[in-house]
This record gives C-alpha cells, sequence and structure tokens, in this order.
C-alpha cells in the first residue's frame, strides 16, 4: 500500500483518504479503541492540509514550503502539539486573510483562501485543548494517547 498512499495523499479527496485509512484498519484487525480515534483524528488533520495541498500552500510543523502532502508530512502533523500548532496557524490566517506563520514566499501567502476549522476545533475540544489560548497546555495522558494513535496511522501507510 505504500506507493498507493503517495498517490492517494498527493491527489485525493479527504473522503476518499479516510476510507483508504478505515478500510486498512479493518484488515488489520486493530483493537476498537484505535479504530474509533483514528479516523478522526486522520480526519481532523487531513481537513486542513488538503485544502492548503490544493492551494500549493503546504507547509511543516517547522512553517517550511513543502510541494506535495505525503504521509510523511501527514505523520508530521500528526503530533499533538504540531496539530495544536497548526489550528491556531489557520485560526490567525483565516482572521488576516493571508496564510501566517510560515517561510512560504509572500505573493502566495497573500492567496490563501479561508480554511473551515470546525472540524479540526471539534477534534481538539474533546481532547481539551484550549482554543483560545495558545499559551495553555493540555494534559499529557492526551499527547500520550495521540502518539499511539499516530504510530497505528503510521503502520496503515
Amino acid at each position: 500500500m505504500k506507493q498507493e498512499s503517495y498517490e492517494l495523499f498527493k491527489n485525493g479527496s479527504v473522503e476518499e483518504i479516510i476510507k483508504v485509512i478505515d478500510a486498512e484498519l479493518k484488515t488489520r484487525n486493530e483493537s476498537p479503541f484505535w479504530t474509533d480515534k483514528v479516523v478522526p483524528f486522520s480526519k481532523a488533520i487531513l481537513s486542513v492540509l488538503v485544502p492548503l495541498r490544493d492551494n500549493n500552500m503546504l507547509f511543516t510543523p517547522e512553517n517550511l514550503p513543502v510541494n506535495e502532502l505525503t504521509p510523511e508530512l501527514f505523520f508530521k502533523w500528526s503530533d499533538f502539539v504540531s496539530l495544536k500548532t497548526l489550528a491556531f496557524t489557520i485560526q490567525k490566517s483565516n482572521e488576516a486573510g493571508e496564510l501566517l506563520r510560515t517561510k512560504l514566499d509572500s505573493s502566495t501567502c497573500k492567496n490563501y483562501k479561508e480554511i473551515d476549522l470546525s472540524n479540526l476545533g471539534d477534534y481538539l475540544s474533546k481532547y481539551t485543548v484550549n482554543l483560545e489560548n495558545e499559551a495553555l497546555d493540555f494534559p499529557i495522558s492526551n499527547y500520550n494517547l495521540h502518539q499511539g494513535v499516530s504510530n497505528v496511522i503510521k503502520s496503515l501507510l
């Protein structure tokens, strides 16, 4: 599935990618505990990364420009701290009307189109991430849980 996943991340919709992840989970016979967490977690990340991909505005958690959405980039953003940072970056960008906090060239950033954060926001709030104050931390148990989810996803792709 490795080569297939590269093409899927490069061109697939959120729904198509989620469908493959869900199907792969079922073939692997993962514990229901992980199955119930992997799909919503993946959907939350992809709800932001796919629109960024479609507008040629992908970047890494280190704010560096990236040309393609790959499983590796997805894994980088699956770190819970990185995901929280992504949510605040997109929130601030939505308010400013341009992509902020990246090292993409300014002309690209000015072409930013607002991204719906409802899916990512709902997901993060379920895990006690404060969406009003970026400086406030979340329980370490939530971070550890999401490292496990990330490991399951990595094994699938």
